[in-house]
């Protein structure tokens, strides 16, 4: 089944006023400030949608509110069972610091549509190939660069790999050092580095490193409408992490999910620019109005664009 057109503007609307309440604390140097404001506004915009809503992706448990927990319901409880996967600001330390990147995020699916991911790393790779054993998570740094090389008719040093600029990425840094590919290194929001495979005017050839998980799933979203590859293995850290993981469904600890595995149906995806970055740009404010960048997928109708948001105080 495919979700409902009508769910594209209001999950836009969800974004956009998200970002939007950010937009007043750029620059602050509250970071947790300017977190509360979006997940306060994106949870008042899901209330009001006509629907059995449930956080799948959220940040953290029922007593860590007023976080959006894992497992809240949302909206009027009337009409279709929706889950919802929420980052309501990608990015606070930029936000809070008025940096490039900052992103208001959300994905939603109709229930059990959507991957249920622990609060964990995951090793994440993306690619605008098809699933085909181009790039794989199992191959080294070399041959995926090399069969990437293959398949785009480009030299190593044509290609440009986007990656989290981490201690732990030290040796993939390295090595594609070696084979003279060029880096784009991200300080943070792995979301939307992932992204950037999807369209040429990037310049991105593949993503890959560990990030969060949650976030992983809210990429494959988006990477979903755009037939790009992706794919995850979530690495834990402690037993806790691991038993956590198994509470929420994860039989297989070493498990490498594909993105059908990770998106197994129809599904809508909005990322706002807080502040302005690679993918879109931020809230810009001209007198009393407001204008939001807003990319938004649905996989079903085969949307996939940049939608400019003019808004009120």
């Amino acid at each position: 089944m495919s979700l409902d057109k009508n769910f594209e503007d209001l999950i836009l609307n969800v974004s956009s006023r998200a970002a939007l309440s950010s937009y007043y604390l750029i620059g602050k140097k509250d970071k947790k400030k300017a977190d509360k404001a979006a997940v306060d506004t994106m949870r008042s915009e899901l209330n009001k949608i006509n629907m059995k809503g449930k956080i799948v992706i959220g940040e953290g448990e029922l007593d860590e509110a007023p976080m959006l927990y894992i497992g809240e319901k949302l909206g009027t409880l009337n009409g279709p069972e929706i889950d919802i996967a929420v980052d309501p600001l990608e990015g606070t330390n930029f936000a809070a610091n008025n940096l490039p990147g900052a992103l208001s995020v959300i994905a939603i699916a109709e229930k059990n549509n959507l991957f249920h991911a622990p609060e964990t790393y995951m090793a994440k790779i993306s690619a605008d190939v098809p699933d085909d054993k181009i790039v794989d998570l199992d191959f080294s740094v070399k041959k995926n660069i090399f069969n990437l090389s293959e398949y785009k008719n480009k030299k190593p040093n044509e290609l440009t790999a986007c990656i989290l600029d981490r201690p732990r990425h030290k040796y993939i840094i390295d090595e594609l050092k070696k084979l003279k590919v060029n880096l784009k290194l991200i300080t943070d929001g792995d979301i939307s580095g992932a992204i950037l495979v999807t369209d040429k005017k990037y310049k991105i050839d593949i993503f890959l490193g560990i990030g969060g998980g949650p976030e992983g799933v809210l990429a494959a979203s988006a990477l979903d409408a755009y037939n790009c590859f992706f794919q995850g293995r979530f690495l834990f850290k402690s037993e806790d992490e691991k038993q956590r993981a198994k509470n929420m469904g994860v039989t297989d600890l070493e498990k490498k999910y594909s993105l059908k595995e990770i998106v197994s149906g129809d599904s809508i995806f909005c990322a706002t620019g807080v502040t302005n970055g690679d993918l879109v740009s931020g809230i810009e404010q001209k007198n009393n109005e407001f204008f939001s960048e807003t990319l938004i997928t649905h996989k079903s109708t085969g949307l996939k664009k940049i939608i400019s948001k003019k808004q009120l105080i």
